[in-house]
């Protein structure tokens, strides 16, 4: 995976997260202790979405988010979009996002919707696997409505602590075992993946950085599991120029 890059690395990613989609979230909530779940209230919390407002979840994979979204604002209009459709098929079978809202076959480089058309875009674990963090970042500021907001689920590589020796031996380790066990072989090899990605992704701070070079302001963010999962979220500005 390492040597991946551009169509290769997309294609390799997207593959990768169809063959996992059926035990992908049992095996979520067992490598973080069910802390995931924590993760996306808190994204959904950070997206303020109005009672009635529209939402994009970019990756939606098999709906966390975008089903956390609609149990927080029933009223809301809520689009779920993934180029991993084995994931959303999945997702499909959990629950339907209803009349104000829609499963989409997307790319995250590519968004296929209207400029200015949501009040909150989200994302979980994208950003390091997307091949162009810039451009992905682009088409969500053009989708987002001035004053919108955009909030990042990712992971974040571990601090230098007394405690990353064993983050590392959980993630080198730990995380493929139980993807092993809980998936058989081909969940173990997904979740090789998850510590090369997670080292070699961005930290927070650089995160942050690229979040404001985008144009967004108010940018923050917040560590989780010791340093190990971040969510930034930043505001769209009201007077925001539009290319």
């Amino acid at each position: 995976m390492a040597h991946l890059d551009g169509k290769a690395r997309a294609a390799y990613v997207q593959a990768m997260f169809d063959r996992i989609a059926e035990r992908y979230d049992l095996i979520n909530r067992v490598i973080s202790g069910g802390q995931d779940q924590k993760w996306r209230r808190f994204v959904v919390e950070r997206a303020a979405i109005p009672p009635e407002g529209s939402l994009l979840d970019i990756a939606t994979g098999t709906g966390d988010i975008a089903f956390e979204a609609l149990k927080r604002s029933p009223a809301a209009a809520v689009h779920g979009a993934d180029f991993a459709l084995g994931m959303m098929a999945v997702g499909k079978r959990r629950g339907d996002l209803g009349a104000r809202g829609a499963w989409i076959g997307a790319d995250a480089l590519r968004l296929p919707y209207a400029d200015r058309s949501f009040d909150a875009v989200v994302s979980g674990y994208l950003m390091r696997n997307v091949v162009d963090i810039p451009r992905a970042l682009v088409e969500q500021w053009r989708v987002l409505k001035p004053g919108g907001r955009i909030v990042i689920l990712d992971t974040s590589p571990p601090p230098d602590n007394l405690l990353k020796p064993l983050i590392m031996l959980h993630l080198k380790y730990g995380i493929p075992l139980i993807g092993r066990a809980i998936g058989g072989r081909e969940a173990g090899d997904a979740y090789r993946y998850l510590p090369e990605s997670t080292q070699s992704f961005k930290t927070a701070s650089e995160l942050k950085q690229l979040v404001e070079a985008a144009g967004f302001g108010a940018v923050r963010f917040k560590l989780f599991m010791f340093g190990a999962m971040a969510v930034h979220w930043a505001v769209k500005p009201e007077a925001a120029h539009e290319d």
